[in-house]
């Protein structure tokens, strides 16, 4: 009985929310309904928020529940041209967070280079690792200094960060040092966190510019067509 009513809701649910295309030409499709959230408008928010030239590698949206989400802990991947992100989220601010974070993936290919090429950024973070170990193997949450100086995504890592510390203990040992504790996990989600912050809370652009110079100075070119023509 249960299992018939969920069934009817969803139905319904997605026949209230159809398919549509953007202004600019995205298409977003939805596998799934999204609850309680109009996607239209966080749609609108997106594109009114991020400069046109930033968004052209997405075609398309698709909303739905995809294995991927469950294997690899996310609610949301980009991958050739797609958004692939989670039907269940908490509430508007939720959706607009994941959408930003995955375009921000979604231009390192196109513009990798500009990004890491003269590699300031990965300069930057890498300071940063080092100091987050040396602050950490004091308190005596002790792991190798290779694994902090190496700026890819290494899951190992990222549980001695999750579940052995815990991001609410990093929270404030790492203030001043990273925006987010899932900022310090690699290079590119260093990179994705700043950009999050960079165009969803201008208000706190000078803590910013104090905490992360270099990623900072780079998404203000990053804003701007004419220097990734350069």
């Amino acid at each position: 009985m249960l299992e018939k009513y969920i069934q009817n809701k969803q139905r319904q649910l997605l026949e209230q929310q159809t398919d549509f295309y953007t202004s600019t030409g995205l298409h977003v499709y939805f596998k799934e309904p999204v609850e309680n959230i109009d996607v239209e408008e966080v749609i609108n928010k997106v594109e009114s928020t991020i400069p046109e030239h930033l968004l052209s590698e997405i075609e398309m949206i698709i909303f739905g529940w995809f294995d991927e989400f469950e294997d690899r802990s996310i609610n949301a991947f980009y991958d050739g041209g797609t958004l692939y992100v989670s039907n269940i989220q908490d509430d508007f601010m939720d959706l607009y967070d994941d959408i930003i974070h995955e375009l921000s993936h979604s231009i390192e290919e196109p513009h990798g280079y500009f990004i890491y090429g003269d590699k300031k950024i990965e300069e930057e973070f890498l300071r940063k690792r080092r100091h987050l170990h040396d602050t950490l193997w004091k308190m005596g949450l002790k792991a190798p200094i290779s694994v902090f100086m190496d700026s890819e995504y290494n899951e190992e890592f990222d549980m001695f960060l999750y579940q052995k510390i815990g991001y609410d203990k990093l929270s404030p040992i790492m203030i001043g040092m990273f925006l987010t504790p899932y900022a310090a996990t690699s290079l590119r989600e260093y990179f994705a966190t700043g950009f999050v912050e960079f165009f969803l809370h201008p208000e706190t652009h000078d803590f910013f510019q104090k905490v992360s110079p270099e990623l900072y100075k780079k998404l203000i070119l990053l804003q701007n067509p004419e220097e990734l023509d350069n």
